[in-house]
C-alpha cells in the first residue's frame, strides 16, 4: 500500500478511537459568555486539554462569540479536537490585539490536532483593508492572520470557514501530515493580501474538496516544501494557486513534489503560477510538479511561469533568476481565458526550464486566437494544444 495512504488510514483510525473516549472542555464552563470576550476562557480550556492524558474536545458552541486573540501552544499529551460550532469574531480594529502580533488565532507545537465543527473564524477585516498600503510601502504594517498553524503534525482541519481575514487567512508553517478538507475561505475579490492558505517548510500537506474565495492567492506555497496535494479545490475570486515568490533569501530550500489536480479557477487573475525573483541570491530548485485536469472559467493567464517576477517594480531585472524549474507535467487543461496570454513560460536565461512535459491543452479566449509566450524553454509534447505552445 502507498505510504501516503497508510498514514492517512492511521490518522483516521486514531481520530475515530479518540472520538469514543474524549473529555469535553466547554468554554462556557470556564466563564465564556456570548457577547463578551472569551479569550481567557478559551485559554483556560486549552491548558486543561493539553494536560489531559486522554483525548480531549474543546467546545465553542453555536452563537456569536468575541475573541480578542488566542495563542494556543503545546506540546499536548493526547489528541485534541477544537470544535468551533459558533461564529468567532475578531475585533475590527487591528490595534486591539492584546499582544502585538501578526496573528489572531495561533496554534503551535501540537500533534494529532483536529479543528472542526462547521463554525466560522470571522476576522472582520473590512476596516483593516483600508490601512493596507503594502503595494507602495515596503515597510507597511503587517495585519493579523486569521489562523496560524506552526509545527503542527498529523492533523486535520475540516468543515470550518475562515472569513474576512485582515491579512492571510491561514499560515501553515513547518508542519507535517496536515490535511485541509471541506475548508472554506470567504473574502471579497478586492481584499488585499488575503491569501487563502499559505504553506511553507513542511511536507505531506493536503488541501482537498475545498472552496476558496479571496483577494489574493487562493493557495500560495513557499520554500522547503515537499509532497503537497491540492485536489478538487474551487478557486475564485483570487489570484490562483502559486508557488512562490521564491529567491529573495539565500537560505531558501528546494520545492519538490507538488500536485494540483481536478481544480477549477473561476474569474481568477491567474490559474497556476510559479514566481521567482530576478537578481536574487537563492539558487534552489523547483521540481516534480504535476498540473492535471484543471478547468479555467474565464480565468486570466491560466498557466504562468514567471522568473522575472517584479511586482510594483520593486526589484532589479539586470540579472536572471538562479532558480531551476524542472520535471513538470501539464495536461488536460481546459476552459476559457479572460486574456489572450493563455500560456506564459518566462524561464530563466541562467537556468532554463527543463523536462517540461505538456499534454492536452484546450483553452479559448473569447472565441479569438489566443497566444503563448515562451522564453528559455523547450517543452516536450504528448497531445494537441490549443493554442499551440511555443
Amino acid at each position: 500500500m502507498d505510504k501516503k495512504v497508510i498514514w492517512l488510514v492511521i490518522l483516521v483510525l486514531q481520530l475515530l478511537l479518540k472520538a469514543n473516549s474524549e473529555r469535553v472542555f466547554d468554554v462556557r464552563k470556564y466563564g465564556a459568555k456570548k457577547g463578551a470576550d472569551i479569550s481567557q476562557a478559551l485559554m483556560k480550556a486549552w491548558r486543561d486539554a493539553i494536560a489531559s492524558t486522554t483525548s480531549s474536545k474543546i467546545l465553542i458552541p453555536k452563537g456569536h462569540w468575541k475573541l480578542s486573540q488566542a495563542r494556543m501552544e503545546g506540546p499536548n499529551k493526547a489528541p485534541i479536537n477544537l470544535v468551533v460550532r459558533g461564529n468567532l469574531q475578531a475585533y475590527r480594529d487591528p490595534t486591539q490585539l492584546p499582544v502585538k502580533s501578526q496573528e489572531w488565532v495561533t496554534i503551535n507545537y501540537v500533534n494529532f490536532l483536529t479543528i472542526s465543527g462547521g463554525g466560522v473564524l470571522d476576522g472582520q477585516g473590512q476596516e483593516a483593508w483600508k490601512l493596507n498600503d503594502c503595494h507602495k510601502n515596503k515597510n507597511c504594517a503587517k495585519l493579523p492572520i486569521n489562523l496560524s498553524l506552526n509545527f503542527i503534525n498529523n492533523s486535520i482541519i475540516q468543515d470550518i470557514t475562515t472569513k474576512d481575514s485582515k491579512n492571510f487567512h491561514v499560515n501553515c508553517i513547518s508542519s507535517r501530515n496536515v490535511t485541509f478538507q471541506r475548508f472554506t475561505v470567504s473574502t471579497p475579490g478586492d481584499s488585499p493580501n488575503t491569501d487563502g492558505i499559505h504553506i511553507a517548510r513542511g511536507n505531506h500537506i493536503r488541501v482537498i474538496d475545498s472552496i476558496i474565495k479571496t483577494g489574493d492567492d487562493c493557495i500560495s506555497m513557499g520554500d522547503d516544501l515537499s509532497d503537497v496535494l491540492i485536489k478538487n479545490v474551487h478557486c475564485g475570486p483570487g489570484h490562483g494557486i502559486s508557488i512562490g515568490s521564491l529567491g529573495k533569501n539565500v537560505q531558501e530550500k528546494d520545492v519538490k513534489g507538488i500536485t494540483v489536480q481536478g481544480c477549477t479557477f473561476t474569474g481568477t487573475q491567474n490559474g497556476i503560477r510559479i514566481k521567482t525573483w530576478p537578481s536574487a541570491p537563492a539558487a534552489l530548485t523547483i521540481s516534480d510538479l504535476h498540473f492535471i485536469d484543471l478547468t479555467m472559467v474565464n480565468a486570466a493567464n491560466p498557466i504562468v511561469f514567471d522568473q522575472k517576477y517584479c511586482p510594483w517594480n520593486h526589484c532589479d531585472l539586470s540579472k536572471p533568476s538562479l532558480i531551476k524549474i524542472s520535471n513538470v507535467e501539464i495536461r488536460n487543461i481546459r476552459g476559457t481565458s479572460a486574456t489572450s496570454d493563455v500560456l506564459s513560460f518566462i524561464c530563466s536565461k541562467a537556468k532554463p526550464c527543463d523536462n517540461i512535459r505538456i499534454g492536452l491543452i484546450d483553452l479559448k479566449y473569447n472565441g479569438k486566437q489566443a497566444t503563448t509566450i515562451c522564453e528559455n524553454i523547450r517543452p516536450l509534447f504528448s497531445a494537441k494544444q490549443t493554442p499551440r505552445v511555443c
